[in-house]
């Protein structure tokens, strides 16, 4: 079995040295955590977009807690840390389509004897009525002690679960990353405030330490390690928590989907075991708690963690049979035909000018909505819709997340300051022939694939104007607006209408605050229309009314020089993907 240890346990005493006699008369108690995180719907090992067998899947770790509950029996204790709701079409499918069923994701919870969940950011963009709906049909609690009900001023959720086994008592505090209004729109968070994790932790500790007298205090954090900002808000300050607020024994990450087995000391002092099981359930992470109690008080603690890897266990055949019913439906709910493509189209050449994946976007973003100018990454680093038949399956390679369509309006210099920051993250500056066309990360070693230097989702081109992108210049100087489409001249100063999605309507990726200007605040006001469903809904439905889509690159926009930019597309092509640019 692969697995990584958390080495270097720490086992604090209290009081003296014990006596054998002493020594016999306690008592060892043995608990184990098995955390999932952002499992985004790999709920089956099969894959219902790329329609293949897949690695990780909540069937493989049904196995494993088959395993430890041998073991452990009830003091084997699962807890999922959100991000459960979006992802693959199965969960897709029970959000949005069916509607009355129990939630898959309850279900699966609920018969895998889950203890208490957590929600991720993820999970709220699914929207009140879904996971108000799978929040109460969990057996378990779902928390969210920094969720804030405005009308109350108190959690939207249950902030902490007390678990008690053979006389320990284990306090689990639920948080989720503040950095939501970044992202998704308030409709989908309405009535809700969401508070700093630091100022949260604290008192909630002081709380859960004053009316609970826990022995064990774990920390379920939908946020990574890395203290972010965003705006004014840390995206991702559960190492800040753990290290600040003393109390934690465990602090189990998500989100940041970034594998993570350590420890670490807090301001007390006293060492805190941080576990991240990065995403789609591949590993988990697995945390040993020892505990040695006198007399009913704990006088002894030994905390113990390691990365367990999924994928070296069965799928397990009895899970596969409970849930054979949800598996069915989903397969035939992703394999409807709802239209045909003429030819290939990938994401792999958007990154180097105007390409067929990206402009079939801009032109169903621009025909839906009837605005002047769209905006659109590849959500996806490497998705192929293959010519053919399209199915529902494909949408979501075609278009990866829950997006609301938006329609904003932008003046001409804001519109160019957008496009300065995206090309700025994404293209190299060239100074010479032999340089890179991409920003790559450092260092590049030879042999090896490399990797952009930022998200390849905030790479925005535009449709609905014509221009080009110097590379030989710095930012702020790359654009060259030439004129809008049909060759009507492009004006600064004039406001047009932008469509574009609603991850990057609210301020996802910095394009609009720091790239065009807009204040955070004033973002909401720039909003002319936004739809009630998800994009891919209206994707879905624009491609059975065309039956048959023809994508072609617009060629609106191109790198240049172009003597330096096509030989040194092809060379980053084979470096990103391994093979010659056709």
């Amino acid at each position: 079995m692969k697995y990584v240890t958390c080495m270097g346990a720490l086992l604090l005493w209290a009081g003296v040295h014990l006596s054998a006699a002493e020594k016999q008369e306690n008592k060892e108690v043995v608990i184990k955590i098995v955390e999932t995180s952002d499992v985004h719907g790999n709920f089956f090992p099969y894959n219902f977009i790329e329609r293949k067998e897949w690695s990780g899947s909540l069937a493989r770790v049904h196995s494993f807690l088959k395993e430890q509950r041998g073991q452990y029996g009830e003091n084997c204790l699962l807890m999922d840390n959100g991000d459960i709701l979006q992802g693959q079409p199965t969960a897709y499918y029970y959000n949005f389509i069916d509607t009355v069923s129990t939630h898959v994701a309850a279900g699966m919870m609920n018969y895998m004897g889950c203890v208490v969940g957590n929600m991720g950011n993820h999970d709220v963009e699914t929207g009140h009525a879904v996971y108000d709906r799978w929040v109460k049909q969990c057996k378990h609690p779902v928390l969210g002690a920094n969720i804030i009900d405005n009308a109350t001023g108190k959690p939207y959720l249950k902030p902490y679960e007390m678990i008690e086994r053979d006389g320990v008592r284990i306090a689990v505090l639920g948080m989720i990353t503040p950095a939501i209004p970044s992202w998704l729109p308030e409709k989908l968070w309405s009535g809700l405030h969401f508070e700093d994790m630091e100022t949260c932790a604290a008192k909630w500790m002081k709380v859960i330490q004053e009316e609970e007298h826990p022995d064990v205090v774990v920390g379920l954090f939908h946020a990574g390690q890395a203290g972010n900002k965003l705006g004014n808000v840390v995206e991702n300050a559960s190492m800040n928590v753990a290290k600040r607020i003393p109390g934690f024994d465990v602090v189990l990450m998500g989100h940041d989907h970034t594998r993570e087995c350590t420890k670490v000391l807090n301001v007390a002092g006293d060492s805190v075991l941080v576990m991240d099981p990065a995403n789609n359930a591949n590993v988990v992470s697995d945390v040993t708690l020892k505990i040695t109690m006198k007399d009913g008080k704990v006088v002894g603690k030994e905390v113990n963690g390691r990365l367990a890897d999924m994928n070296s266990y069965p799928v397990s055949e009895e899970f596969m049979q409970q849930f054979a019913p949800q598996y069915r439906a989903v397969d035939e709910f992703v394999s409807r035909k709802i239209g045909s493509i003429a030819t290939t189209i990938t994401t792999k050449d958007a990154y180097f000018g105007s390409s067929p994946f990206i402009d079939l976007i801009h032109k169903l973003q621009l025909d839906i909505s009837g605005a002047e100018i769209s905006f659109a990454a590849p959500l996806s680093f490497n998705a192929e819709i293959k010519e053919g038949d399209i199915r529902v399956s494909d949408m979501f390679n075609l278009y990866k997340y829950e997006n609301m369509l938006y329609v904003m309006e932008l003046s001409g210099k804001e519109i160019k300051g957008f496009l300065e920051m995206s090309y700025a993250i994404w293209s190299n500056r060239m100074t010479s022939a032999d340089d890179h066309l991409m920003l790559f990360r450092e260092p590049i070693e030879e042999g090896k694939r490399v990797n952009f230097k930022n998200p390849s989702f905030n790479f925005d081109s535009a449709a609905g104007i014509i221009y080009t992108v110097d590379v030989t210049k710095p930012e702020g100087e790359k654009v060259t607006i030439v004129s809008l489409a049909d060759g009507t001249p492009f004006d600064m100063e004039k406001i047009y209408k932008v469509a574009l999605n609603s991850y990057r309507g609210n301020g996802g990726g910095d394009l609009l605050t720091l790239g065009a200007g807009i204040p955070k605040e004033e973002l909401a006001g720039r909003i002319v229309f936004a739809t009630d469903k998800d994009l891919r809904y209206y994707l879905m439905q624009y491609i059975e009314q065309e039956k048959v889509l023809r994508p072609q690159a617009m060629n609106q926009w191109k790198f240049v020089p172009e003597e330096w930019t096509v030989p040194a597309a092809k060379r980053d092509y084979k470096l990103l993907f391994g093979k010659d640019k056709h």
